[in-house]
Formats: structure tokens, sequence, C-alpha cells
């Protein structure tokens, strides 16, 4: 994200492609890789978890408590979308389908300079 910051208020939106035989993909954001604001892992079969998306944040590299969504829309070898709000004080995720969630902001972060994606390939990356 060379060049771009995001500030609350903000919205990113991912879009791309999960590959076949995919455990779990990645998307992460955050001022750089150990001060993550939001740290997003669906995952498909990966660490005793099936079918559920894992939030955290890492503040120093140190992590956070996990929180777990149970809503899965995620299919491997499928195209998606997520879309990742920034406000003051939470993280409104948006999936392809289904009610949006929102994930808390546990370190103050005035902009989000940092994001990362694994196992997934990126077709898009917008910020509006």
């Amino acid at each position: 994200m060379a060049g771009k910051a995001i500030r609350p208020g903000f919205r990113v939106d991912v879009e791309g492609f999960i590959p076949h035989g995919c455990q779990y993909f990645v998307i992460n954001m955050g001022k750089d890789p150990s001060n993550l604001v939001i740290h997003f892992e669906p995952r498909f079969d990966y660490r005793g978890d099936k079918g559920k998306i894992v939030l955290n944040s890492g503040n120093g590299g140190t992590w956070g408590a996990e929180q777990k969504e149970g809503y899965f829309p995620f299919q491997t070898g499928s195209s998606t979308k997520i879309s990742f709000t920034f406000e003051q004080d939470k993280i409104t995720v948006r999936l392809p389908t289904g009610n949006p969630f929102l994930f808390p902001i546990r370190f103050p972060i005035t902009d989000i300079t940092f994001l990362s994606v694994e196992n997934f390939t990126s077709k898009s990356i917008t910020l509006q």
C-alpha cells in the first residue's frame, strides 16, 4: 500500500480467489507485520478449527485473544470479496453474504499503512 493510508471512515475491499485445497487464508492490516490491527483468518481445516473465521490483533509482536465467528461463506476453488471498514474503535467486516460483524480495535492506531494476504490470490484491493 505504498503511499496510501487507511484512516477512520475508509473501507478496504479485497477481492480474489481461494485456491483449491486451501486449509486457511489470511488478510492482515495494521502498521507493520508486528503491529496488526486485524488478522483475518478463515480456516477450512486448520489448527483444530473447521469452517471458522478466526480474528486477532498483534501489538509489538504479541497476539491478543482470538475472536471466532461461526458463519463461514467461503469455498476453496472460488472467488470472494471481503470488505473492512476502519472506524475509531472497531473494524466492520462484511462477507459476501450474511450480516456484517465487528472486531474491536485493541490498541491506539490513527492509520493503517500495511496490508498483506497469504494463501489467497488477490485480484483487486480497493480503498474507498
